[in-house]
C-alpha cells in the first residue's frame, strides 16, 4: 500500500510540476518533440508505402515474374544503367514464341508493348493515354479484370482485331452518360472497336492507373511495328516451382541468345520476391537513416530534461528536507523525480504523436504520397520517448534522493 501510495503522489506532484511551469515544459519537450514526429512521419510514410507496394506485388501474384530489357533494382546506378542500356538487345517476338514453345514449368507466357497516344471520340480528346498491346492472356497475368463487356481473344489477337479494352478514365470522358461497348475510339486516326472497360485501379502518386488503352499485341505491331518496348509476363506452374521457373527461362533465353557461361544476362527478370526484398532493403535504409536523426533529437531532449531536473532539484532542496525530515524514505523522493522527468519525456512524446498525426492528414488531402500512422509506431514513439526521460532523469533523481535533510533545511528560498 505505501509503494502505491507513493507512485501515485508522485505522479501527482509530477502533474501539478508541469502545470505549474507550462512554458519551462514545452521548450524542455522541444527536443522529444522533434524526434517523436520525425519517427512517427518517417513510419508513416514507409508504412503507406508498404501497403503501396503489397497492392503491385500482388498484382504479379506469388507465382508471377517478369522479364524486361533492363530492370534497376535498388539504388540507382547511371553507369550500371548505361552498360545496359549498351549491352541488353530489344527483347522480339520470336525469343517469345521460343519461350512459349520451350517452356515446360511456366503456365502462362504473355507479351505486352506500350507507347503514349492521343485519342479522340467525336469533338472530345484526349492526350498522354497509355496504349498496350498485349496478348489475349494479359488479362490472366496482371490486375486487369473487366468491370464492363470482356477482354481481348486469341482468335482477335491472330487475326489483328481493331478492338480494344478501356481504362476507367476514358469511360468517364468519353462515355460518362452512355454505354462505351461496341462504339468506336479513334487511335492516332485509326478506329478501335470498344469489347470491354476496366476495373478501376485508381491513383498512386498522382498518376491515374486507369488511364490507358488495351489492344491486341499483334494489332499493335502491324501499325507500330515489332521494334522496341517489348517485355514478357510469366505465370509459373506453382508458387513452389517459381525460383526453377525463373531458372528455366534463363537458360532459355540465354541459349536462344548464345551467351557463354561467364556472360552477363542480357535482360532482366524481376518476381514478386524480389521486389518485396529490394523493398525491404530500401525501406531498412530510410528507417537506420531516420534513427539516426531521431537518436540525435532523443539525446538532445534528454539532456536537456537533465539539466532542467537538475535545476528542479536545486529549486526543491529545501522541499525534499522537508519531506525526509517527516519521514519519506530516499525511494520516495527518487520515484518522485524519476515520474516526473518521464512523464516531462512521456508529455513530449504525445505532442509529437498529435503533430505527426496532423502532418499526415494534410500530406494525405494536400499531396498523392500515401501515409498510414501504425500502431506499433504510436507505441513506439511513446514508450522511447518515456524511456529517455527516465534514463536522463537517473541522476538528478539519485542527487535528489542523496541530499542530507538538514543540510536541505538549511537551504535559503
Amino acid at each position: 500500500m505505501r509503494t502505491n501510495a507513493s507512485f501515485g503522489e508522485a505522479v501527482t506532484g509530477a502533474a501539478l510540476s508541469l502545470r505549474g511551469s507550462k512554458l519551462r515544459s514545452f521548450l524542455t519537450l522541444l527536443g522529444i518533440i522533434l524526434a517523436t514526429t520525425t519517427l512517427i512521419a518517417v513510419m508513416s510514410v514507409i508504412d503507406g508505402m508498404n501497403v503501396y507496394v503489397a497492392q503491385n506485388v500482388s498484382s504479379m501474384g506469388a507465382d508471377g515474374f517478369k522479364v524486361r530489357r533492363i530492370i534497376m533494382m535498388g539504388m540507382w546506378d547511371p553507369k550500371k544503367y548505361m552498360e545496359m542500356d549498351r549491352r541488353n538487345p530489344q527483347l522480339s517476338k520470336e525469343e517469345f514464341d521460343f519461350l512459349r514453345a520451350n517452356s515446360k514449368l511456366v503456365e502462362e507466357v504473355g507479351m505486352s508493348v506500350n507507347r503514349m497516344v492521343s485519342i479522340h471520340f467525336g469533338k472530345e480528346h484526349r492526350d498522354n493515354v497509355q496504349l498496350e498491346g498485349a496478348t489475349a492472356n494479359q488479362g490472366v497475368l496482371s490486375d486487369i479484370e473487366p468491370a464492363e463487356g470482356r477482354f481481348i481473344s486469341d482468335l482477335e489477337d491472330q487475326q489483328r482485331a481493331m478492338v480494344a479494352v478501356i481504362g476507367n478514365d476514358l469511360k468517364d470522358q468519353f462515355f460518362a452518360n452512355a454505354n462505351p461497348i461496341g462504339k468506336s475510339i479513334i487511335v492516332e486516326g485509326r478506329p478501335f472497336e470498344v469489347i470491354g472497360v476496366a476495373k478501376a485501379k485508381g491513383s498512386v502518386f498522382g498518376n491515374s492507373r486507369d488511364n490507358f488503352l488495351m489492344i491486341p499485341a499483334e494489332s499493335y505491331f502491324k501499325i507500330y511495328g515489332p521494334r522496341s518496348g517489348i517485355g514478357y509476363d510469366l505465370k509459373a506452374a506453382d508458387q513452389t516451382v517459381l525460383q526453377q521457373a525463373q531458372d528455366e527461362v534463363r537458360v532459355l533465353l540465354r541459349a536462344y541468345r548464345h551467351l557463354h557461361p561467364k556472360d552477363d544476362d542480357t535482360f532482366g527478370m524481376v518476381s514478386s520476391d524480389s521486389l518485396v526484398n529490394t523493398w525491404n532493403q530500401l525501406t531498412g535504409a530510410i528507417a537506420a537513416t531516420a534513427v539516426g536523426v531521431v537518436s540525435v533529437f532523443m539525446v538532445v531532449g534528454g539532456v536537456v530534461i537533465m539539466n532542467i531536473m537538475l535545476a528542479v532539484v536545486t529549486e526543491r532542496t529545501r522541499e525534499i528536507g522537508i519531506r525526509k525530515s517527516v519521514g519519506a524514505r530516499r525511494s520516495d523522493i527518487l520515484n518522485q523525480f524519476l515520474v516526473e522527468s518521464s512523464m516531462l519525456s512521456a508529455t513530449g512524446g504525445v505532442i509529437g504523436i498529435l503533430i505527426a498525426w496532423g502532418i499526415s492528414i494534410l500530406v494525405k488531402a494536400l499531396t498523392p504520397v500515401p501515409m498510414h500512422i501504425p500502431i506499433s509506431a504510436v507505441i513506439v514513439g511513446v514508450t522511447l520517448s518515456a524511456a529517455v526521460g527516465l534514463f536522463f532523469g537517473i541522476y538528478p533523481a539519485r542527487r535528489a534522493a542523496g541530499l542530507d535533510p538538514i543540510e536541505a533545511l538549511r537551504m535559503e528560498r
